[in-house]
């Protein structure tokens, strides 16, 4: 996997051979790269050609001379004693016509050394290596002379090399004598197709007689129930595949990575055979090293592995040494520390210790930490393992070290406090220190994605059924803690919100209100400001922004006990409010303020609150500041590293998604939808999976163009079938995104009942105020495609309305291409001109260029009729350019469409038609070779357009078949464009009997 190139170049080397031209091949990499892989694959290439093959390997033991090369010598190379030319010319002899593979050679002894150079320097009166040419053939027969030559393959460690093998084998690569083929590190799709493979059952896989066990034995008996996924293994294997398979077999947990690769030691034990046997070569100081900065972890220092080990200041130096000329470790930090040459060999010798030596190891671990004043996170690496020995301590130690580490790696801060609270007694002393402890542990659980359990934990502490929430006052009383059973209400509400049931959400963080005295206090507590906050996301995210604003104001005027950040917070999300509800004129100059106050927040800092910056972002790209929102939303994005907070990654990568789906990257946004879709679903958020499919659904649209178009809009309908109408601001963006989707492809009539139904009938009540009017735009389109200009000119007339309130240029730019379509159909074709130029205008300045392309081929016929064909083929040539750029395949199509009518209409004896634009599909083109056109439909489509046909509505067919109405939809919107229609009576007249007609694209003015 991931080889051609180097398994391309191996078979240019046999191709020589077979032609009677020897070589040398030096196969190089890092340990754990595939170089025993590598020649595996050769010799598998070998033995399908009938060419013999010999292997070799340097053991990690014996005595005598000649140790690599004894067995392939065979009985007769016990006479040759100690001669190395003797030695040379018998393994000539006996590699002659075949390929002899030399494994780890840098370990071999001295006499082995000598024969492989002997070996290479045989060679060096060779003509330097070239590729076969392609055409060439192999002679009939061989020479005599070359009846003896041989392939010598050397695969080795440069860093553990003897001088002596590095120099020979860079003079005879200078020289172009030796074919070097590296190991290196596999890309991504390389790692993903690699854990494929392992994951599916497979045989056992024999690579031929002789063929070595440790480095090659197929890695399908790897566990496959990882989910991690394939840019985290890699990330973290370095691309090596001998990590790779290490990581898997552990259970890679990337929320615990690097400080643990998983939970499965025994497999990781087994997996790591060849491991087990690089640190059971080492001397007993020197493996008592390993272990001691094992146990370290991380960068360590010599004297404290030493101090460990239980070994002296030199003795300590000079085992750490050994260490370095094994490999096992490197310098690191300009040299003053070492490290592990990957974190997992360290794991290894950490598992591969017994436990009384881990205790005591890990006991002085953290002597020596607190001697130096270390950070908890350091120290809380040595107290896990101690824990159930030093109890209290241990415990407060972790619980120091989870604070820490809850921003960057949130799954080690819950392990770590989960182990703090099982260490502590569940009543009496310390009950309110433990009440703390249950509820950090709850942040931590939903920041590394295990939302479900994290609500399980809450809903207990407030039911009573963990510790009490209250504590001792000062003064000797029993008295409430409101602060912890405050914080117990909003991490409550936090749990059930980014679960999607805001019902919940809201009626649990409006009980923790209750507790809250009003008007509120002028100084609030943390606690207060951190559910008043919450509170307001609760409303955001259900769509009941306007309710929250005034409670949040009063918050603001107020000071804070939680700092500087937790204010910006609550600024944002004042901020974000406004804009979301249309309040233009008093959100854009506060979302401004914010940014700088959230520009000015260090990375520690804001990474505390990710949701600001998504809020942040998601408020910047509503006010159509596309920099601005892409800055923050990737800041936000890269901030929750480690696996952290996967809920807040998800949105930020929706906001990232439809900034670069705008901006014409359409690639990269699909990618971004499908990782929101993924950790959406692993968090169980399943509002956030609808809204991330139809984002994906609508991407697809515009970059696979109209043979894929039916498959994506299916894809958005299923999405959007699983959301419940009326569900807030996830469920009208999905369901705003699928009529996109149906216009686009030609569902006219699907877009229109789509908008009608998911945004609350007549005046999209229940859409976002600032996207009202490119929806209302959007179904004037659709009016007009279905033949209804009075309709049209209605809706039209409310976007204009809503626009000019709002005063965002985009909106304008949708609106003004839907006026223009109106236009057009009266026949005001310089006015409808002069509307698709202004739209035109501001999808380029706005920098949505797959929009720009659209808008100029739907005024490609209107530019016909005012300045002529010339000018209006002129207008599609820089569209289709401009969709080309981008990979808008659906655009490209439509400009060639287009271009066809024109050149159709300007022939002699036609005149052009101003409305020769993408075509409404109401008028089938009647053609007397046409075939029945049922036949284009699938079983499912022909029963639904049937009942369709006969005037019953979605509902009623979905009750019939017993479908839902969603699916009914769909299977509606398809027939549609099969068939070239658009509406109810059009198909019906489609559907008659053998009605001539042929399919035609649909959507005349679709708009995106």
């Amino acid at each position: 996997m991931g080889r051609e190139a180097e398994s391309a170049r191996l078979a240019q080397v046999l191709d020589g051979l077979e032609r009677g031209r020897g070589a040398v091949v030096e196969i190089t990499g890092e340990p754990g790269a595939g170089k025993t892989q590598l020649a595996c694959g050769l010799a598998e290439q070998a033995a399908r050609r009938g060419l013999p093959v010999i292997w070799a390997r340097a053991p990690r033991s014996g005595e005598g001379p000649f140790r690599v090369f004894r067995d392939t010598a065979g009985p007769a190379g016990a006479a040759e004693a100690s001669d190395p030319a003797a030695w040379c010319e018998l393994i000539r002899r006996r590699a002659a016509g075949g390929v002899l593979l030399v494994d780890e050679l840098h370990r071999a002894d001295p006499s082995s050394l000598e024969l492989a150079l002997r070996l290479i320097r045989s060679f060096s009166s060779s003509a330097p290596f070239s590729a076969p040419s392609s055409s060439s053939s192999p002679p009939p027969s061989s020479p005599p002379s070359s009846r003896s030559a041989f392939v010598l393959v050397l695969a080795h460690r440069p860093r553990q090399s003897p001088p002596a093998l590095l120099e020979a084998l860079d003079l005879g690569v200078r020289t172009d004598r030796i074919v070097r083929v590296e190991a290196g590190p596999l890309d991504v799709a390389a790692v993903a197709a690699l854990l494929d493979r392992w994951r599916r059952p497979a045989g056992a896989v024999v690579y031929g007689a002789g063929a070595p066990d440790a480095d090659m034995a197929p890695a399908h008996a790897l566990p496959g129930g990882t989910g991690a996924s394939a840019a985290a293994l890699h990330t973290a294997s370095k691309g090596l595949p001998g990590y790779l398979r290490l990581l898997v077999a552990a259970g890679f947990d990337a929320g615990l990575w690097p400080d643990l690769a998983g939970g499965d030691e025994d497999r990781l034990l087994r997996e790591a055979a060849p491991l087990l046997a690089e640190l059971g070569e080492l001397s007993g100081p020197a493996r008592a090293a390993a272990r001691a900065a094992a146990v370290l972890g991380g960068m360590f220092r010599p004297a404290d592995a030493a101090r460990i080990a239980g070994l002296g200041a030199r003795e300590g130096l000079e085992a750490c040494a050994e260490l370095v000329r094994a490999d096992l470790v490197r310098p690191a930090d300009h040299g003053q520390r070492l490290a592990f040459r990957h974190p997992v060999v360290g794991q290894v010798a950490h598992a591969e210790c017994e436990l009384p030596f881990l205790l005591d190891a890990h006991r002085r671990a953290l002597r020596i930490a607190a001697e130096r004043g270390a950070p908890a996170l350091e120290r809380a690496r040595h107290a896990e393992h101690l824990v159930h020995t030093d109890g209290a301590a241990a415990a407060r130690v972790l619980a120091e070290g989870a604070a820490q580490t809850v921003t960057r790696a949130p799954a080690l801060a819950a392990r770590w406090l989960r182990l703090a609270l099982d260490a502590l007694p569940a009543r009496g002393r310390g009950t309110g220190e433990r009440a703390a402890w249950e509820l950090a542990h709850c942040r931590a659980l939903i920041a590394s994605g295990r939302v479900r359990e994290a609500r399980a934990r809450a809903h207990d502490l407030l039911a009573g059924g963990g510790p009490s929430l209250t504590g001792r006052a000062g003064d000797g009383g029993a008295r409430p803690a409101p602060g912890l059973l405050l914080r117990a209400y909003a991490v409550c509400a936090d749990a059930e919100r980014l679960l999607c049931r805001y019902e919940e959400a809201e009626a649990i963080a409006r009980a923790g209100m209750a507790l809250l005295p009003r008007p509120l206090p002028a100084v609030l507590s943390a606690e207060a400001t951190e559910l008043i906050y919450e509170y307001g996301l609760v409303h955001v995210l259900s769509g009941t922004h306007d309710r929250i604003r005034p409670l949040l104001r009063e918050a603001a005027r107020a000071r804070t006990e939680a700092g500087p950040s937790a204010s910006v917070a609550l600024g944002v999300l004042i901020a974000f409010c406004d804009v979301f509800s249309g309040d233009i004129a008093r959100g854009a100059p506060d979302v401004a303020h914010c940014a700088a106050l959230v520009d000015a927040l260090p990375d520690g800092v804001a990474g505390h609150t990710p949701d600001v910056l998504a809020l942040l972002g998601c408020a910047e790209l509503y006010l159509e500041r596309f920099t601005d929102a892409r800055r923050h939303l990737q800041r936000g994005l890269d901030a929750a590293t480690g696996g952290a907070h996967k809920h807040i990654r998800a949105h930020q990568l929706l906001g990232l998604t439809m900034i670069d789906q705008w901006a014409g990257r359409l690639d990269e946004a699909e990618r971004r939808a499908a990782e929101a879709e993924e950790l959406a679903r692993a968090v169980g958020a399943p509002d956030v999976v609808t809204l991330a499919t139809a984002m994906r659904a609508m991407t697809l649209v515009w970059a696979r163009g109209r043979r894929y178009a039916g498959e994506a809009v299916a894809l958005a309908a299923r999405a959007v079938d699983t959301t419940a109408l009326g569900r807030g601001w996830w469920a009208t963006s999905a369901i705003s995104l699928l009529a996109h989707a149906q216009l686009l492809t030609g569902d006219a009539t699907g877009c229109l009942r789509t908008l009608l139904d998911g945004g609350g009938g007549e005046g999209l009540p229940q859409v976002q105020p600032t996207f009202r009017p490119s929806l209302l735009a959007l179904m004037a389109t659709a009016a007009l495609a279905g033949g209804d200009a009075e309709g049209a000119g209605r809706l039209l007339a409310d976007a204009e309305a809503d626009a000019g309130r709002l005063g965002l240029p985009l909106q304008w730019a949708c609106v003004h291409r839907a006026g223009a379509q109106l236009r057009s159909t009266r026949g005001e074709h310089a006015g409808a001109l002069e509307l698709f130029e202004r739209a035109a205008a501001g999808f380029r300045g706005g920098g949505l260029p797959v929009q720009h392309a659209w808008t100029l081929i739907a005024a490609a016929p209107v530019t016909a009729a005012v300045r002529g064909p010339a000018a209006a083929l002129d207008v599609l040539g820089r569209a289709g350019a401009l969709a080309r750029l981008h990979g808008a395949t659906l655009a490209v199509e439509e400009a060639e469409r287009v271009r066809g009518r024109l050149c159709a209409d300007s022939r002699p004896g036609r005149g052009a038609s101003p409305t020769a634009g993408p075509r409404t599909a109401d008028a089938p083109a009647t053609d007397p070779s046409a075939v029945d056109l049922r036949s284009a439909l699938s079983e499912r489509e022909r029963e639904v357009a049937d009942l369709a046909a006969t005037g019953l509505r979605s509902r009623q067919i979905a009750e019939r078949l017993f479908l839902s109405h969603r699916t009914v939809d769909s299977h509606l919107g398809s027939a549609y464009r099969k068939l070239g229609v658009s509406s109810r009576t059009a198909l019906a007249r489609a559907l008659g009997p053998a009605v001539p007609g042929q399919a035609l694209p649909g959507g005349s003015w679709a708009e995106p």
